[in-house]
């Protein structure tokens, strides 16, 4: 799977590829496995956190630019899943993961709606142009459509 960072476009990710075998060019078929590899499978849960959340921090406790772009969403009153790393017994898979998604390595990865928007300071910077909100809202009234067409 390719992913492009195009979120300062205002674009969603730009997805290629069908299923783990893709992305992993097809070394999944040849392993005789599905989609749950231990190579795939942080990827699997990555994409499924941020699918399932609007705003997803991938962190590590003592990253101070991590506080500060958890901060940020705080002062705005908007609600985040942090996934805090350096706590997760598969951490550094997940941050390879990461590496592969959004190229690059370093936290915080900050995904919005579904789009990785860069690290704190590309976060920031959203901000400032008034462009973080508006996305963060989209994925909220993405996601109360969705439910109004569920009880219906």
């Amino acid at each position: 799977m390719i992913w492009r960072r195009s979120v300062l476009a205002g674009t969603r990710l730009a997805r290629s590829g069908s299923g783990s075998a893709a992305r992993l060019g097809g070394a999944a078929s040849r392993m005789g496995t599905s989609t749950s590899s231990p190579e795939t499978a942080p990827l699997n849960q990555i994409q499924e956190t941020i699918s399932d959340n609007c705003v997803v921090i991938y962190s590590k406790t003592s990253c101070s630019y991590c506080h500060m772009a958890k901060k940020l969403f705080q002062d705005m009153n908007v609600a985040y899943k942090a996934v805090e790393l350096d706590l997760l017994e598969s951490g550094s898979q997940f941050q390879d993961a990461l590496d592969k998604m959004t190229g690059e390595r370093t936290v915080p990865r900050i995904f919005v709606n579904g789009t990785f928007i860069g690290g704190a300071t590309d976060t920031h910077r959203l901000h400032q142009e008034g462009k973080l909100l508006p996305l963060v809202h989209q994925c909220y009234l993405k996601k109360s459509n969705r439910h109004v067409g569920d009880s219906v």
